[in-house]
């Protein structure tokens, strides 16, 4: 029985109770359909590259796949590693396998970029603005500006914002800091005539300092807006700048149904006030009402894997239970309800480090073939606006002997990387075959993707966390006009074994029903032509 939540707080209150809402959102209901189905479509399939996945150790084949271009309404920036590997014979084949800019550290020196003194004059850049992307990191604040806050959140009420009037120009402000990054014009060769623009396309921040106790929170609030409002300041019209933190909510990789409860965190659109001491380090009235969220460009939602995602043998069913593809969705499921702002994730396709957990304390476990390849697939299905796809190493020396120091043994260069090659493979089955249909004019049905289970008796519309602890087939669509395209897989399947699954979409004048016959943890994509109604379901 449902109670109205006004008269349950009114009522509990004078007992001498406090009303706290669900810990998880209700269960959706099963639409029952008893009538006959209409005449279900077919979908095409999508082809499949056919290609033998390397086994070199510090090597990947970039030519698995062919050409193919990003839309222009997406964005991958590579930081991966091992460019070196063929940017020698063609510079721009990694812009035609699926990304479409290059972080400054993996450009080409003198071509790309000028890093050798003044660059000639009238030369520029090779690269266009939209190819273009900054990773700043904490050490950039912490030893280039001196500015020890970047690794220590407590020190929030110490910084100073500018330089005061009348003062000596001091260095380790964060106004020195986030202004500096003007100069990333310089060495493209475009700086607007008389001044310093930054002209990357993407500037993302990685500092990692958000966290900070209650006292301080105000503190940092203030700094992260009037850093980011410095920033924009510096850039030109055509950049954006974000952060890997703060996000509206970080689940961490957890997909947890409480996570669909959670209000935005306190640090995303905190706005900023004067303190008792703010004013006096040099912060300006101007950022006052403001936040974080009112100058970011987008958001980072996202989530590095642990080992435990990457194996199939563990338990992935549990509320709690690592899930490499729920993990995926529902980070992405969150954080578009509590924010408007374009997302951009940080894929990495390496387990990241964690004592925690079991064989996570090194980042030598590549992902599965599944999962490397339905990254590429599945984060698209949500809306997302770009990856910035990252890597702890940069160049990679093929064939190297393992070495002699067992804690080295299974990291960068003895690493297998054939996940990269699935990873682009998900990205030109999607984009390749159907890069026409991210067009701006496309439907993201996210959890509203309705399902059957049971052969077409009922259908339901499940999140990522209830098709996980369902143990159930994952299924996500995206429309386009009388387009569909559908990903599908049931995640950690074993190779034989078989899943059914039906979708419908009944919207919009479309009565579109489908049958998917899933093969182990393959990831399908087809698409298909609705289409429009009759009357009949």
């Amino acid at each position: 029985m449902k109670i109205a939540a006004s008269f349950l707080v009114a009522s509990l209150a004078g007992l001498g109770f406090w009303y706290t809402r669900p810990a998880r959102p209700a269960d959706p209901v099963a639409v029952v359909w008893q009538g006959p189905l209409s005449n279900q479509s077919p979908l095409t399939p999508t082809p499949r590259s056919r290609f033998t996945p390397s086994t070199r150790k510090g090597y990947y084949n970039i030519d698995v796949v062919g050409d193919f271009m990003l839309p222009p309404t997406k964005t991958v920036t590579f930081c991966g590693a091992g460019r070196n590997l063929h940017v020698q014979q063609d510079r721009t084949k990694l812009l035609r396998r699926g990304f479409s800019a290059i972080e400054q550290t993996r450009m080409v020196p003198n071509v790309e970029i000028w890093l050798d003194g003044d660059p000639p004059r009238n030369w520029k850049s090779s690269l266009q603005q939209s190819q273009r992307s900054l990773i700043v990191y904490q050490a950039y604040f912490a030893n280039s500006f001196n500015l020890p806050w970047a690794q220590n959140s407590e020190l929030a009420r110490d910084v100073t914002y500018r330089t005061p009037p009348g003062a000596r120009a001091m260095r380790n402000t964060l106004f020195q800091a986030s202004s500096e990054l003007a100069g990333g014009c310089y060495g493209f060769g475009d700086c607007p005539q008389g001044t310093m623009k930054s002209t990357f396309s993407k500037i993302f921040l990685d500092i990692e300092n958000e966290g900070t106790s209650s006292g301080n929170q105000q503190e940092q609030a203030n700094l992260y807006t009037f850093m980011m409002k410095t920033l924009k300041d510096n850039v030109s019209p055509q950049t954006e700048v974000g952060s890997i933190a703060p996000v509206p909510h970080n689940s961490f990789g957890n997909s947890k149904a409480e996570h669909y409860m959670v209000k935005p965190d306190w640090l995303w659109n905190t706005p900023a006030r004067q303190t008792n001491t703010s004013k006096q380090r040099g912060m300006p009235d101007d950022i006052v009402g403001k936040s974080y969220a009112d100058y970011a460009d987008f958001q980072m939602p996202g989530t590095y894997y642990l080992y435990p995602d990457f194996d199939y043998s563990a338990q992935h069913t549990g509320d709690g239970d690592r899930h490499w593809l729920a993990s995926l969705l529902a980070e992405q499921e969150v954080n578009r309800k509590l924010s408007a702002k374009k997302r951009i994730a940080w894929h990495w396709v390496f387990n990241t480090q964690s004592a925690d957990f079991p064989k996570s304390g090194k980042a030598e476990h590549a992902a599965p073939p599944a999962v490397a390849e339905g990254m590429a697939v599945f984060y698209w299905f949500t809306g997302a606006y770009g990856v910035l796809f990252w890597d702890d190493h940069k160049d990679l020396v093929p064939d190297q002997p393992s070495p002699a120091d067992p804690q080295q043994q299974g990291l960068g260069n003895d690493r297998n990387y054939a996940c990269y090659e699935h990873y682009m493979h998900g990205l030109w089955r999607l984009f390749k075959h159907h890069g026409d249909l991210f067009n701006g004019k496309e439907i993201y049905l996210n959890e509203a993707t309705e399902c059957s289970y049971d052969g077409g008796k009922t259908w339901i519309a499940y999140n990522a966390n209830q098709i996980k602890t369902r143990n159930l087939p994952f299924v996500r669509a995206i429309v386009n006009g009388n387009q569909i395209l559908i990903a599908a897989t049931k995640a950690y399947a074993r190779p034989e074994q078989t899943t059914k699954v039906m979708l419908r979409y009944i919207q919009n004048g479309y009565n579109f029903y489908t049958t998917l016959s899933l093969k182990g943890d393959e990831i399908f994509l087809g698409r298909s032509t609705m289409g429009r109604s009759t009357g009949s379901r």
